[in-house]
């Protein structure tokens, strides 16, 4: 068969990294291209045709790029390359093992230096759990091979959408990524290998099977979240705020103690200390869920704000392809996007160089529809075995000056299903982590509230009522402020005593305490219970000053056993002052 022959062009105009290529032969929208600069060969996408010529845009610094520089298309769009050896790597937007990358290099990375992502020398012991002669479809697996704790299955490659019978495959053994492990004959007679490793087009949703509802609440460690904007396996978040209000702390919480199987981290446009402080950290660090090193079911991809912007788009996608992967897999998948608005960012700046009609503060009018496709990528699938995979996506969002009306804000909270909203008082207050409980909201309370039923009846009601205390409260504050503690009421001042104890004793965690950082669900559920006596207590006070010192006082108590480990005498001692006092005050 002869070999197809790919199209060539040459530069005719040249913006910053938006190249005007005249062209010969048949390009697709989306196709990969190398740009020819001396012996350097830069990849580009082809992101505009009319005619025969064609907007790339470069994934690299132009530099020497100049009238008739050669440039050669592909045929092939951006890829993620999918096999065993993902998880503990850290790549940038375009999949580049930085690590490699580095050491061909040395610290300041060069442009055009691309390796492939996934070690083609490596071994892996393969399992086969098909047989010669079945047949499969799109997705199926012939057996696995085992990365870290995860049965890694070798599946029939998802751009194959026919019947496949199997006439060929390997037996139990050590096979590297490029070995043919099986091959069969699709419904055209036509021959397909299958090898552990596969490409998939990032942009292109990956999934195969039936896509339900999601149902199963994600512990993630943060009792605000747990407790009051519950996130679930499968379902969609995004945590807005302003600089330094603690987006990135929340997000490396989640990514640490978050219950699912594989962690997918997309620093797009961080910044780089940030990205560094995360590598040198999770070696270190224990997931508290299989007691292994956290690097060990993460994936990074990193493109922090000192590479070129023109990878930033290319890097959230990538993320989203590789954890797709992992969810056909029947595992649970965390995907966590930093920041969505400096992808957003880098979409109007490739809008402008197109000179396309802006929208809103001169993002692109289709900012909504790829925030959307985005999110929607997320969800739980049925797979043919009946097993579950599902696969979460929270996006940390970075307004400008904390305004939550700007369209990159308000486009995510059309789609995602909790907000999270940080606010720059709260963190300013030391009230961490920042979420605010009065703007924040979740569409998952239901849902958790059946899942945690069994532990506590009327779980989502008994929560309602515990936001309910938070609202009047603050109502009470602002009061407060005005006519001071004595100028209200005594019954308003213990509700807002009660709300105040809610805040401080609950919905405020310590990053830095050993027990505090992480609060399971079976603590949490017993100090909520504990909350709930108090929000029902009648208490009996003379004077202000006597509410306030009996709160404060119960306040330390309560406070106290947060950093005290679960299981350990001390906190059952605590926990059984703390009810011998409210029994003490409350009404019969």
């Amino acid at each position: 068969m002869q070999k197809k022959k790919h199209a060539v062009g040459q530069v005719v105009q040249a913006f910053g990294n938006l190249l005007h290529v005249r062209f010969e032969g048949n390009i697709r929208q989306g196709e990969m291209a190398r740009v020819r600069v001396g012996d350097e060969s830069l990849l580009a996408e082809v992101i505009e045709i009319a005619g025969n010529e064609a907007k790339l845009q470069v994934f690299e610094d132009t530099r020497g790029i100049k009238l008739h520089t050669p440039v050669e298309f592909n045929g092939h769009l951006l890829e993620a390359e999918l096999g065993p050896g993902l998880l503990s790597s850290i790549f940038d937007g375009l999949q580049n093992p930085l690590e490699d990358v580095a050491k061909e290099t040395g610290v300041y990375l060069q442009r055009g230096v691309y390796m492939p992502p996934l070690d083609r020398a490596r071994l892996w012991g393969f399992t086969p759990t098909a047989k010669v002669g079945d047949v499969l479809s799109r997705g199926d697996s012939i057996g696995f091979v085992l990365e870290g704790r995860f049965e890694h299955k070798i599946m029939l490659p998802f751009s194959h959408f026919g019947k496949v019978k199997l006439n060929y495959l390997v037996k139990e053994g050590s096979y590297n990524l490029d070995h043919v492990l099986a091959s069969g004959e699709d419904e055209k007679g036509q021959l397909i290998e299958i090898k552990m490793l596969q490409r998939w087009p990032v942009k292109n949703a990956l999934i195969e099977g039936k896509k339900v509802r999601a149902s199963r609440m994600m512990d993630t460690g943060l009792r605000i979240l747990d407790t009051q904007f519950p996130i679930l396996k499968g379902g969609t978040f995004c945590s807005p705020g302003p600089f330094g209000a603690g987006k990135t702390v929340m997000q490396h919480h989640l990514s640490k103690y978050s219950a699912v199987d594989i962690v997918v981290i997309v620093a797009c446009g961080e910044r780089a200390g940030e990205v560094v402080e995360v590598l040198q950290t999770f070696p270190e660090l224990i997931d508290p869920h299989s007691h292994e090193s956290l690097m060990k079911r993460t994936v990074m991809i990193c493109n922090t704000s000192s590479m070129p912007v023109a990878a930033r788009e290319a890097s959230v996608y990538m993320g989203a392809a590789i954890a797709e992967y992992y969810r056909q897999m029947g595992l649970d998948v965390l995907l966590l996007a930093d920041s969505t608005s400096r992808w957003a960012q880098a979409m109007r700046e490739m809008s402008g160089r197109l000179e396309e009609i802006p929208g809103e503060e001169a993002f692109p009018a289709y900012l909504s529809s790829r925030i959307s496709s985005f999110y929607e990528r997320a969800g739980v699938v049925e797979l043919k075995d009946q097993r579950m995979g599902s696969l979460t996506i929270g996006g940390s969002v970075s307004p400008a000056g904390g305004n939550f009306e700007e369209p990159v804000t308000q486009a995510s909270l059309a789609i995602v299903g909790a907000f999270h909203g940080l606010s720059r008082a709260r963190s300013d207050a030391r009230r961490y982590p920042a979420i605010d409980p009065l703007i924040s909201w979740t569409k998952y309370l239901n849902e958790a509230g059946r899942e945690l039923n069994h532990r506590l009846p009327h779980w989502a009601d008994r929560v309602r009522q515990a936001a309910t205390f938070l609202r009047k409260g603050d109502e009470i504050g602002k009061r407060m402020e005005v006519v001071g503690e004595e100028g209200v009421a005594l019954d308003d001042m213990v509700v807002y005593l009660k709300s105040e104890l809610y805040e401080f004793c609950y919905l405020q965690q310590n990053a830095f305490d050993k027990e505090d950082a992480y609060c399971p669900l079976d603590r949490q559920v017993k100090l909520f219970t504990l909350i709930l006596k108090i929000f029902d207590g009648q208490f009996s006070f003379d004077t202000h000053d006597e509410a306030r010192s009996f709160f404060l006082n119960l306040q330390n108590d309560m406070k106290n056993m947060n950093f005290l480990p679960y299981e350990s005498h001390l906190y059952k001692e605590v926990y059984a002052e703390v009810e011998r006092k409210l029994s003490s005050r409350i009404k019969a």
